[in-house]
Formats: structure tokens, C-alpha cells, sequence
């Protein structure tokens, strides 16, 4: 086999994940005369066909599947040596491949403006899912750090805890549960109550809380969108169980409030981990160090009306 090189790799990645020669010239910004030639070379030195026309689209070969998988390895090694190496030199560089349940998008962004404002060569991919997708991408090796609420049990991870996680029933202003002094687990029973689906750390969470109070959990609308719950509850048709993270602009703006309970919102814990077979590259290490130290002030700041709504609701239970 005669030697390949990264641009022809590059080729094949591309046309391999839009099926097409003249998506993948776009987005390399070149000719699709140029991925032609460039995947025609590529398989020369393989000496094989890597893809096949059908219709309108390409295909990979067998060869093909299995020159994309070391493709997209070997890309992905160059492009941490060249990291590391300027690392070496002072400078924290790269691409920082991070994954989060979707929950931390809204938790995520003000840490990493700030992070990357202060290290302008640093690069984002940033993919959100459910925890089961997370597990995965971090089993895959496709992402080198994760955020979630509890570190999985079927993957040996090196976990830090660095900021609390409030979980909260909330409601319109409107909602004739936000008149009262005082509400019960009980009284939420008839009320809709909407939830996420079944797997995800909020469920999960209000699942627990019914269970340890003895009780049925009776779901009203079970939904696998944040903003979709949010609308319902902000148009009054239901009481939400969400994580506040996914609520402080409505909070901000007045639309949602605690549910004055006991015990309501309910507090857990954000941690960033990663493989302890694996070792991580220099910009994910320093993010992770960036989070520890820095993500409790971040989140604290970030959830500034919930908390003046928290303490309000502390004071309206205290007796008189």
C-alpha cells in the first residue's frame, strides 16, 4: 500500500458522512473536482474501490467502512500530538470534546466563554444527549470529558464533584397551587405533573421522591424536550419538575416559580469525568481543572433570580 495523506483521509471522512462528493467539496471549501481526485488517489494507495455510486449518492465499500474508522482515528491522533506539542510550549490549544446530558446546555456555555476567551486557540465540539448517549460517546472515545449528575456504574471514570445541582417544582404564577401557603407531594398529584422521560436524572429524581414519601407517582404528561415542559408550564397547564438550569430565563422573566413545599427545590450534584484507562488531552485536563475550581461561582451566578425566589419562599416558611 503507498502512502495516503491527511487531505485525502480528510476526503474520505467527509463524503463518507454527506454521502455526497459535492457536500463534502463544500465544506472543505474546494472544488468537488478536488475530493475526486483526491479520494481517486486515496484509493490507489489502498488498491482497492473505497466508495460506489447509488443514485445520486456515494456508498462506502467494505474497504471503504473500514479506512474511515482508521481515517478517522488517525486524524484525530495528529490533531492531539499537534496539541500536546503546543502544549509543550505554553499554550493551550485544540479541540476540547466534550459531552453533557441535556440538561448542562444551559449550564455549559458561560463556562466555556469563559474558558475559551482566556485561551483563544481552543476549539469547541461540544454534543449533548441523554445520559445512555453520553455513556456511549464516552465509551466510543468519541468525547474526552462528561458532564452529568452521577458518574456511571458501568465505566471506570475519574469523577469530580464541582457544583451543587437544584431540581425544583415549578409553576406559572398563575397556577392555583402558587396561591397556596403551603404545598404537599400529594397536591401535585391531579395537577399534571410534567416529566421527563423515563432514564433521565430529573425522573429519576422525582421518581425517588415519591417513593420515599410512600406514594403513587401519578405522570400527567411525560415529554422528552426541557422547553417543551417549560411552555406547557409557563401556559399554566401543568406543575414541572425540572432541573433549574433549564429554567433561569423564565425565572428571570417572571414566567415560572417554586412551588412553595418543603424540601422543594431538591439539590444534587454536577460532575465532570473521564476514562481512567484513557488518557486526556492537555485542553480537556485544563477545562476540567477550569470547571472544578471555577463552576460552583458560574452556576451561583447563573441562577441568581431562582436563588432570590428560594430565599423568599424561606421566608414566607418560617414561622411567625
Amino acid at each position: 500500500m503507498n502512502p495516503a495523506s491527511f487531505k485525502q483521509l480528510e476526503a474520505l471522512l467527509l463524503v463518507a458522512r454527506h454521502e455526497s462528493v459535492s457536500r463534502a467539496a463544500e465544506a472543505l471549501h474546494v472544488t468537488q473536482p478536488a475530493v475526486s481526485l483526491q479520494l481517486r488517489m486515496l484509493e490507489e494507495a489502498a488498491g482497492t474501490p473505497l466508495t460506489r455510486k447509488v443514485g445520486r449518492g456515494i456508498q462506502l465499500t467494505a474497504a471503504g467502512e473500514v479506512m474511515v474508522d482508521f481515517a478517522d482515528r488517525i486524524l484525530r491522533l495528529w490533531e492531539e500530538a499537534t496539541d500536546e506539542v503546543a502544549a509543550l510550549k505554553g499554550a493551550i490549544s485544540g479541540t476540547l470534546r466534550i459531552g453533557a446530558i441535556t440538561t448542562a446546555e444551559y449550564l455549559l456555555p458561560p463556562m466555556l466563554v469563559q474558558f475559551t476567551t482566556e485561551r483563544p486557540g481552543v476549539r469547541i465540539k461540544l454534543q449533548a444527549g441523554n445520559r445512555n448517549e453520553i455513556v456511549s460517546m464516552l465509551t466510543k472515545h468519541e468525547i474526552d470529558l462528561a458532564i452529568m449528575g452521577t458518574p456511571p456504574r458501568e465505566l471506570r471514570t475519574n469523577a469530580s464533584r464541582f457544583a451543587r445541582h437544584p431540581m425544583a417544582f415549578i409553576a406559572s404564577p398563575d397556577h392555583p397551587l402558587m396561591k397556596r401557603k403551603r404545598v404537599a407531594l400529594g397536591d401535585i398529584m391531579d395537577a399534571n405533573l410534567l416529566v421527563r422521560e423515563r432514564g433521565s436524572g430529573t425522573r429519576t429524581t422525582v421518581e425517588r421522591l415519591f417513593k420515599e414519601a410512600g406514594m403513587p407517582l401519578r405522570i400527567g404528561s411525560e415529554l422528552s424536550s426541557n422547553e417543551a415542559i417549560k411552555r406547557m408550564a409557563v401556559a399554566g397547564l401543568g406543575v414541572a419538575f425540572l432541573s433549574v438550569h433549564a429554567c433561569t430565563l423564565e425565572f428571570e422573566a417572571g414566567l415560572v416559580g417554586l412551588l412553595p413545599m418543603a424540601e422543594n427545590p431538591v439539590e444534587a450534584d454536577w460532575y465532570v469525568m473521564h476514562l481512567t484507562d484513557k488518557p486526556i488531552p492537555t485542553v480537556a485536563a485544563a477545562f476540567q481543572d477550569f470547571v472544578i475550581e471555577n463552576g460552583q461561582q458560574v452556576v451561583h451566578k447563573q441562577l441568581g433570580a431562582f436563588h432570590r425566589d428560594a430565599a423568599r419562599l424561606q421566608r414566607t416558611r418560617k414561622p411567625r
